[in-house]
């Protein structure tokens, strides 16, 4: 009788770290069901919380009271300028590289806070919150100073009065925004927020590990989510629709036709999977309920982007069993709002700011470098003088 030979077992793909732990947090769970931010699921709070009541949560580590919460939004209203020096540098920035990609200016603009920050080089941890609120604070201010100088415009002054969402509108808009954009915008924050050991909180938090400043760290993660893979999927979802509408606009070729092209070209299309939701991306839905609640304001002009991501979603599903992620909502609903899509990521930093922070603060508390192994596949060993 011949001996059974055994097959070889398949080696699991790690590259990217897939499937491996890096550590442990209490701030956030991400699994196939939930997302839940310090105890509470993301559908929650995405209907009965506000975006600057998430903020406190993720920073400050409990539910606010409401008495905290009026006292949270004071304090950041409070804070929301930028000094003279940082806001002439970005415009100088734009005037002289009108091409310059907005989340390299704000990564710039932070850098640029932190010269001028007295605490910059504390890590105490009542002096990284402080910081981690002026932060939270400024964002939207450089953001609307980037663009209020790309479109060649007075920036304007944010409004202490008005909530994080409504301020970041009016930043970059130069318009205060009625109730239901400024809500819909609020609510796109509060699901962006936070997302556990993403590339950019992970790229902060192995530079905080090295016990360097937390504005160090935020720079550090602006940087990986500027990447087209990370935090730019929602500018490309929407470059993608605007390409199909401009393709199939004369009847001469039809969305069907479009994807197949796609498919065929083996076009990688943005807004689409998720490393860790396989069986969709519980945001999404939520996102795009609320992006729809704008339609009826907008007319046949808005409701179309929604009817042709709806088509483009559901021929993915039908031909490649690949569910969209948040930031296919996101395009369409920012689009929607008149947002400019160079600034759809610097508004994804205005939100993840708070997750950002939380983690720099949690690696402080605890902290240990993070230096893995690899393994190495490169030639053997053998002599120079050989």
């Amino acid at each position: 009788m011949n001996a059974t030979v055994p097959t070889a077992a398949k080696v699991p793909d790690t590259r990217g770290l897939a499937g491996q732990t890096a550590g442990e947090t209490a701030i956030c769970e991400v699994n196939q069901t939930q997302l839940v931010y310090r105890g509470y699921e993301i559908a929650d709070l995405a209907a009965n919380a506000s975006f600057d009541e998430v903020a406190f949560l993720l920073l400050v580590g409990h539910k606010p009271s409401a008495s905290e919460t009026a006292e949270f939004m004071c304090e950041q209203g409070s804070m929301r300028a930028i000094p003279a020096s940082v806001r002439d540098a970005i415009v100088g920035i734009v005037q002289a590289s009108p091409q310059a990609n907005p989340m390299s200016i704000l990564r710039t603009g932070v850098s640029l806070l932190s010269h001028l920050d007295c605490e910059c080089e504390s890590n105490d941890p009542a002096a990284e919150l402080r910081k981690s609120k002026r932060l939270l604070a400024q964002i939207p201010t450089i953001i609307g100073v980037c663009e209020h100088a790309r479109a060649g415009k007075t920036p304007v002054e944010p409004d202490a009065t008005l909530s994080h969402a409504a301020n970041l509108l009016w930043c970059i808009t130069g318009k205060k925004p009625d109730a239901l954009t400024a809500r819909v915008m609020d609510v796109s924050l509060v699901l962006y927020a936070e997302h556990d050991f993403n590339a950019s909180t992970f790229a902060a938090r192995v530079i905080a590990s090295t016990e360097t400043d937390l504005h160090s760290a935020i720079c550090g993660a602006i940087g990986a989510l500027k990447g087209p893979l990370h935090g730019g999927a929602n500018e490309m979802a929407m470059e993608m629709l605007k390409d199909i509408d401009a393709d199939c606009a004369g009847g001469a070729m039809d969305v069907e036709a479009w994807m197949k092209r796609a498919f065929a070209e083996k076009r990688k299309l943005m807004g689409f999977g998720h490393r860790v939701y396989k069986n969709g991306d519980h945001r999404a839905p939520i996102l795009r309920s609320w992006g729809l609640k704008l339609v009826p304001g907008l007319g046949a002009s808005g409701q179309k982007w929604f009817d042709l991501g709806d088509a483009v979603q559901a021929i993915m599903l039908r031909d490649k069993a690949i569910h969209p992620n948040v930031d296919f909502p996101c395009g369409i609903t920012y689009f929607c709002m008149g947002i400019p899509v160079p600034q759809y990521t610097p508004i994804f930093v205005a939100s993840r700011i708070t997750g950002w922070a939380a983690h720099v603060m949690e690696q402080h508390a605890n902290n240990r470098i993070i230096r893995p192994l690899a393994t190495y596949s490169g030639p053997a060993v053998h002599s120079w003088c050989a």
